[in-house]
């Protein structure tokens, strides 16, 4: 039976429908709040640098969680691993990098380009910052770690958007491609080494 929540087939394909869907929601928020969510991505060589160096943190931090053995996290890498190893492992690299990048751009316009900026506006920039990032941890909650874990990401990617002191959405946009690239690459090659290790046995 296959453990994942989508048809291997349908998974990559609604995965990106879904995120590019994302953008309008960005749009349509930005319309309610006055915000245009594409307003503070500026191309900078500066923004591309810390984009850069800002998603290594991120990915040692994945790294690390990699190699811990407690129950919850080792829920969470089963998790993972059972949703998106059938729906992704037979895809190339870059079909990874256009998932990736779908959903860096289009959840940062969301919850960086409109979302926190609005409360800001309205709260505060710490009030703004930690509000629009414990919902993001409210949508990201497959378990209730998980949904902590994604909460503190995302007050990293929020602090990210004021790196070189002008804000810049460029940066977390990047962080969050990046990061999840990477990501989806590491958990597809332990899903194919389980499915050789099946087959070996």
């Amino acid at each position: 039976m296959d453990k994942s929540f989508f048809k291997a087939t349908d998974f990559f394909k609604s995965a990106c429908y879904f995120e590019a869907a994302l953008i309008l929601v960005a749009i349509v928020l930005g319309q309610i709040a006055n915000i245009n969510p594409f307003a503070t991505i500026v191309f900078s060589e500066s923004a591309l640098a810390y984009g850069l160096l800002g998603t290594i943190p991120l990915f040692l931090m994945f790294l690390g969680m990699e190699q811990l053995q407690t129950k919850s996290v080792s829920h969470i890498r089963k998790l993972l691993l059972n949703t998106l190893g059938p729906g992704l492992h037979q895809y190339h690299w870059t079909d990874l990098f256009l998932l990736a990048a779908l959903a860096g751009v289009s959840e940062e316009l969301v919850f960086r380009g409109v979302i926190q900026p609005w409360l800001e506006h309205s709260w505060g920039l710490v009030a703004g910052l930690v509000i629009s990032n414990i919902l993001f941890g409210l949508v990201h909650a497959v378990t209730p770690l998980y949904a902590v874990l994604a909460a503190l990401v995302g007050i990293y990617l929020g602090l990210s958007l004021d790196y070189g002191g002008e804000r810049n959405l460029l940066t977390p946009i990047i962080i969050h491609s990046l990061y999840d690239l990477l990501a989806f690459v590491a958990l597809m090659r332990v899903y194919r080494a389980s499915l050789k290790s099946s087959d070996i046995n």
